[in-house]
């Protein structure tokens, strides 16, 4: 794939970059461990301090990046901007929590017969970040800030399509005044990643992406056995009950589903409906959906913007016309427009069956799947009859339900009452297929370190 700006809204390049040749990838990761090993000698404070002005600046640019996030990827411009504001929101949650989430962990010196006993958290090196196009800031700081925090030089390989942002978030942290090389970008196909895993200054990987990616960047990372973080697809149930506010779950639901115009693997896109709440919720999720706004994402008043790739589109469409073919009904969409651009409408398909592909693959836009389920045993199979294991939404005002919920579903987050978000202060991850590993949170922040157990006699 061509690094370069095609804007989904017309389908037209607007600006391409040469990849960076071999000598630039050397020169960059040469800087990222030079940049590490100054780093990590610097104190909380002063990277709180750096973190902080990072932070500022992002607010300052919020308005031009979230043009350039629109115009890359096509989220609508609320959301970009809201995405800006998200990012600087968790550079400062860490800049003011890392210090305490990496403090040393007294042991109990008496039992090993040390005068002192305590775990210490110290930063593992160089961390390649191969991130996707779909939340091209947030993806990224959420790695980015916990590791830089902990001491952590990272280097970026971002997704083909969004080489604008990708060069922003490369020069951010360096005008914030962390060491020179802490933070590159690298302008790369995907092809360049198994040789920057091998490369010895290269101590771990995350990635964010498909599960397909995932599994071949592991692989290469197994080869030469370095910690990986994996955060991959996800095919998120939502489960409404008869108990729940039903006119609320579904106006909840529309936005679940077609959040980042449907683009997010932790957007709802199986909705599980008890028989007893199935047509009124029904009814209140399909006007939810109609109403949605599609147009042009630099427009206030648009809810859903164009998907990012055309391939995206036609995965999707492909997906519907498999649904559909087998018997599935159409209830809202499910038709592509016959304009520029890679527009694609808020759909809801009924009727379901494991004999279909959107069953058990991951549908990458605003497509919803709707099913009916005679009890909460049923739901339950259903929202676990998955190779996914993301996020999970429940609907339910009943406390037993919501316990047993909250111990049934496999997934990484379970919300219950409320849509599936990522915060600073929880953990995010998932189980099965959705990767392994966490972000955020005091837990995400330790994922690069190394817990060092420490015994003095």
């Amino acid at each position: 794939m061509a690094i370069a700006t095609v804007n989904p809204t017309t389908g037209q390049t607007e600006r391409t970059f040469e990849p960076h040749t071999d000598a630039e990838v050397e020169r960059r990761i040469a800087n990222a461990r030079a940049g590490f090993e100054e780093l990590c000698r610097t104190t909380f404070a002063q990277r709180a301090v750096w973190m902080r002005a990072a932070a500022d600046l992002l607010d300052s640019d919020g308005d031009d990046i979230a043009r350039t996030m629109t115009t890359e990827m096509g989220k609508t411009l609320a959301a970009a901007k809201a995405e800006a504001t998200k990012c600087a929101t968790a550079m400062r949650f860490y800049a003011e929590h890392a210090e305490a989430f990496l403090a040393d962990v007294p042991a109990d010196a008496e039992a090993v017969k040390a005068k002192n006993a305590y775990v210490t958290y110290q930063p593992l090196g160089v961390v390649l970040a191969v991130m996707p196009w779909n939340f091209p800031l947030w993806q990224v700081v959420r790695f980015a800030a916990p590791a830089l925090m902990a001491g952590n030089a990272g280097l970026l390989k971002h997704a083909s399509n969004v080489p604008q942002t990708a060069l922003y978030l490369g020069e951010l942290f360096a005008r914030a005044g962390f060491p020179d090389g802490a933070f590159q970008t690298l302008l790369v196909g995907s092809q360049a990643v198994a040789g920057i895993i091998a490369d010895d200054r290269v101590q771990a990987a995350t990635l964010t992406g498909s599960e397909g990616a995932g599994r071949s960047l592991a692989a290469e990372a197994g080869k030469h056995l370095k910690k990986t973080v994996l955060e991959l697809g996800g095919s998120d149930p939502y489960v409404v009950m008869p108990s729940a506010d039903l006119a609320r779950a579904a106006e909840v639901a529309a936005t679940a589903r077609c959040q980042n115009n449907g683009q997010s693997c932790i957007a709802a896109k199986r909705f599980i409906v008890h028989k007893d709440a199935y047509d009124e919720f029904t009814e209140h999720f399909v006007k939810a959906m109609s109403q949605l706004t599609v147009g042009d994402p630099m427009h206030e008043s648009t809810d859903v913007g164009p998907l990012a790739t055309e391939q995206g589109r036609s995965d999707v469409a492909e997906l519907v016309a498999d649904a559909v073919e087998g018997g599935a009904r159409v209830l809202v969409g499910g038709e592509v427009p016959e304009q520029d651009g890679w527009w694609y409408p808020p759909t809801v398909v009924t009727g379901v069956t494991e004999r279909m592909r959107m069953f058990q693959e991951e549908v990458f836009g605003p497509v919803a799947a709707l099913y009916r389920v005679d009890s909460y045993d049923e739901a339950v199979a259903l929202a676990n009859a998955t190779t996914f294991g993301l996020g999970a939404n429940a609907w339910t005002s009943d406390a037993g339900e919501r316990d047993r919920f909250v111990r049934d579903l496999q997934a990484g987050l379970v919300f219950v009452n409320g849509m599936v978000t990522s915060y600073p202060h929880l953990p995010f991850g998932g189980v099965k297929n959705s990767g392994y590993g966490r972000e955020l949170s005091a837990v995400g922040i330790k994922e690069f370190c190394n817990a060092k157990a420490v015994w003095i006699g």
